[in-house]
């Protein structure tokens, strides 16, 4: 089966490739001939999610699915939230991202956060839902140089490592995408 995975994001693609299980296609925007941004206006993750895989559906035949992550700190009042990829600001760079996170969490003891990834499929004219979560501790500081946007300050409850010291499979067997991706893939079965 192939899907359409409403995403440009180059390290999203990749992690989604690589959970998808035998007999399912991943078809990128770029695959696909799509080469415009799409509209990210929502006020929530939720929101984000249904506008991008309702765009999608709506330029072309292929069932499709987009997601959309945040990171929430609870001390933080939630941000970054909805706002994650540009919490720092439009240029969506993640190191600035992280040290925006550090710097407003400088003294707090509550350093509780996790990540929400929701994700919206459309198929055969409806739209399902499916949403993954995982909760952790904000670092004080960087550690390791695998994964992307702020899996260097992000500890999953439980281990002793952040998403970025541990390998693809590790971090995948447990990641908020990958939890709600397993959901969206026993849908489709």
């Amino acid at each position: 089966m192939k899907l359409l995975f409403a995403s440009a994001n180059a390290h999203k693609i990749t992690e989604i490739r690589q959970l998808l299980p035998t007999g399912y296609e991943l078809v990128s925007l770029a695959e696909a001939g799509f080469h415009e941004d799409i509209p990210e206006t929502a006020d929530t993750i939720e929101g984000n999610a249904i506008l991008k895989a309702q765009f999608m559906a709506d330029r072309q035949p292929l069932a499709c699915f987009a997601d959309d992550t945040g990171l929430v700190i609870p001390a933080l009042n939630g941000e970054p939230g909805v706002y994650s990829a540009r919490y720092a600001g439009e240029a969506r760079n993640a190191d600035d991202n992280m040290d925006l996170v550090l710097q407003k969490l400088e003294g707090k003891e509550d350093r509780s956060a996790y990540f929400v990834t929701v994700i919206a499929l459309y198929l055969n004219g409806q739209m399902h839902l499916f949403e993954g979560r995982v909760e952790g501790t904000i670092l004080t500081e960087k550690r390791g140089t695998n994964g992307f946007g702020y899996d260097p300050i992000f500890q999953p409850l439980g281990f002793d490592r952040t998403f970025a010291e541990m390998t693809s499979d590790q971090k995948n067997s447990l990641s908020h995408r990958g939890r709600a991706l397993a959901k969206m893939m026993e849908f489709l079965k």
